[in-house]
């Protein structure tokens, strides 16, 4: 529908947005000045105590300082009241008392016939519900007093009942409601057969479908007969219905949002009317069916996470799972999901009437996060006891978080699961090295074991013991050369990361560029073109880590740095991260051998010492051999080659006659 030149001019002048946002919200009157129409309030759009949002009425515009929404009183009118670009218009034409420009001839009947089904279906819930209050609903209302509903819940969420046979249709021709707007309303089926119109819902308890702002647009039904081949049924897919684009209780759920409450998602009508009467108003349901795109950007309209009540069965968990390929490509910051895993065998209604109000805060109190259910999903009843079931984990978790658009996001969701990883293979290295002895935590960060025989506090070397020749030797500076090299080698060599991904994750960096960065290569280590993974690397983690890692002389002059090579890159990468492990390894070992020192009482002290040394040796040699060479003379005494061959060159140019 097109707008007349000036019209929106003429409906923003003719408003006060304090007086349209006013509705919605509780002024701030110490930091308000209505005189100068400079207004604060909490923002409607974000749950918060202080008065962050504000509205300039001079200039017509809002903006929260801690969600960043704004807009002018049509954009407010349009999130508020989840209502369309002209709907919120006539919405503020109305209020402002001008007449509102003639629709588009077709979008007028459109929008007339709607309202005319919106009616038909109204006149069929006040037939459902007086037929649920007269003789033939009495097996309907014992099964409702049976789920122990509520009188007055029955009025509230309007219940009602649809007796068998054809009286609805008869009740509506008797109104002038003829059977072809009876049948797009959705209450009156048309067999493709050619034979007569019947009652869509027979035999079964109402419940009326509204949209966000009110309108009736379809029914759900429960069966009464046991035998029924559908036990719940939703009115058909009409102009006025898309079941994929409506929430059950939408309405009372966002004005429950709007009081602080969090967004609870359940499975059925009934779990979200039990729900109700347990004080959680913000409750709705997705009409029976998985929960749709369309469903999921309702609910982030209301909530920035809503929390996911699921059913503790195997399909509870599986419709989980699938809302979480879903929900991964439309993930936004600050919009997520929580999953809330109630109970085997039981849904909210039961838990709430076993247990009471209390249980169910406490399953939504422990609600997981959605990467947390990713995890589950992915190695639950699995065993990891090879390298190739290893890698496939690896390469399952990178498939389910790549269709995550925002690289922030993905970067949080790769090191989350990558410390899960990290967990789960350290954990089962530890129960192999415990044997059939008492078993050992092991506590992330620390890089030593905590529990067991080493008592319940962190085994850390005493300050003597740190201060010793034996443990004082300063050798980070190489380690982090060696980190340099490796991920300098990495960054220039794309896709190399693949094949050394078990090293790199146990590599533990000592810089927090060195773990950015890190943490990005093995994000982005299937990208094969060295322009796109310098580029994501760079949008990951910024120019400086980037910039400093790449300036280092030693990595500037490392061959496959200079020069990519995928040969001599894999040879580089193997050296360094095979010496790194060496120090670190031995160095893991000497703590916990020093720990042991302070402990033990017998000769188990010098072996482990011995044991230890012995390690440092072959861990260093091969480093020593590569910086110098040296010959060992009669007397024992070794000599640097390098002094040895300079020392001939002079005597040959002194006395060449004696070299003969």
């Amino acid at each position: 529908m097109s707008l007349p030149p000036g019209f929106l001019d003429e409906l923003r002048n003719r408003l006060s947005l304090t007086d349209v946002v006013g509705r919605k919200v509780m002024w701030d009157q110490r930091k308000s000045n209505a005189g100068k129409g400079d207004m604060w309030a909490p923002c409607p759009f974000h749950h918060e105590k202080t008065a962050s949002f504000h509205v300039n009425d001079k200039d017509g515009y809002y903006y929260c300082f801690g969600c960043h929404a704004k807009g002018d009183a049509i954009t407010f009118v349009r999130e508020t009241e989840n209502v369309s670009f002209m709907e919120a218009i006539e919405i503020l034409a109305r209020e402002a008392g001008m007449p509102i420009p003639e629709r588009d001839p077709q979008a007028q009947k459109q929008a007339d016939k709607r309202s005319q089904l919106a009616e038909i279906n109204e006149a069929a819930n006040r037939f459902f519900r007086l037929n649920l209050s007269q003789q033939g609903g009495a097996q309907a209302r014992a099964y409702l007093d049976r789920r122990g509903m509520k009188p007055e819940t029955r009025e509230r969420f309007e219940i009602g009942y649809a007796p068998p046979g054809n009286a609805l249709l008869r009740a509506l021709k008797d109104q002038g409601i003829s059977v072809e707007m009876a049948i797009e309303a959705g209450v009156v089926a048309k067999p493709d057969d050619g034979r007569d119109p019947y009652d869509f819902y027979r035999d079964r308890i109402t419940f009326p479908i509204r949209d966000a702002r009110g309108r009736l647009i379809s029914f759900g039904g429960r069966a009464m007969d046991p035998n029924a081949r559908a036990k719940y049924l939703n009115g058909p897919e009409r102009l006025l219905f898309d079941k994929g684009a409506a929430l059950y209780n939408h309405g009372p759920a966002r004005a429950g949002c709007g009081k602080g409450q969090v967004l609870v998602v359940a499975e059925g009508y009934m779990d979200v009317i039990a729900m109700a009467e347990a004080g959680f108003d913000a409750t709705v349901a997705p009409l029976g069916t998985a929960i749709t795109e369309r469903q999921l950007q309702l609910m982030w309209r209301m909530s920035d996470e809503p929390v996911i009540a699921l059913d503790g069965d195997k399909a509870g968990l599986r419709a989980a799972f699938r809302l979480i390929d879903l929900a991964m490509p439309l993930l936004q910051s600050g919009k997520g999901l929580r999953f809330a895993i109630l109970p085997e065998g039981q849904d909210p209604d039961e838990l709430i009437k076993a247990k009471g109000r209390e249980a169910m805060q406490e399953v939504l109190d422990g609600a997981l996060p959605m990467v947390a259910l990713l995890w589950r999903r992915e190695t639950e009843g699995k065993v990891f006891d090879s390298p190739e079931r290893r890698a496939a984990l690896d390469k399952s978790l990178r498939d389910a978080i790549r269709p995550i658009a925002d690289p922030s996001i993905k970067g949080h969701y790769g090191e989350i699961l990558k410390d899960m990883r990290f967990e789960l293979f350290r954990g089962k290295r530890n129960e192999q090295q415990g044997g059939g002895g008492e078993r050992r935590a092991w506590t992330p960060g620390q890089g030593r074991f905590n529990g067991g025989r080493f008592g319940k506090g962190p085994a850390v070397p005493t300050e003597g013991l740190k201060a010793s020749l034996i443990v004082s030797g300063d050798e980070t500076q190489a380690d982090l050369m060696r980190e340099a090299v490796v991920l300098a080698v990495l960054l220039k060599n794309p896709g190399l990361a693949l094949d050394f991904l078990s090293q790199l994750e146990a590599l533990q960096p000592r810089t927090e560029d060195h773990a950015a960065l890190l943490h990005a290569l093995l994000t982005h280590a299937e990208v094969e073109d060295a322009d796109e993974l310098h580029e994501n690397i760079l949008n990951d983690v910024g120019r400086g880590p980037l910039d400093r890692l790449l300036s280092h002389p030693h990595v500037q002059i490392t061959p496959p740095v200079r020069k990519p090579d995928r040969e001599v890159a894999q040879m580089c990468l193997t050296e360094e991260l095979a010496k790194l492990k060496a120090r670190r390894g031995y160095k893991a070992e000497l703590d916990e051998g020093l720990v042991d020192l302070l402990a033990a009482e017998d000769e188990k002290v010098t072996w482990r010492l011995r044991q230890a040394a012995e390690a440092r040796n072959k861990a260093t040699k091969a480093e020593a051999e590569d910086k110098t060479e040296f010959d060992t003379a009669e007397n024992g005494l070794e000599l640097s080659r390098d002094e040895r061959d300079a020392f001939r060159a002079l005597l040959n140019r002194i006395a060449p006659e004696r070299q003969k």
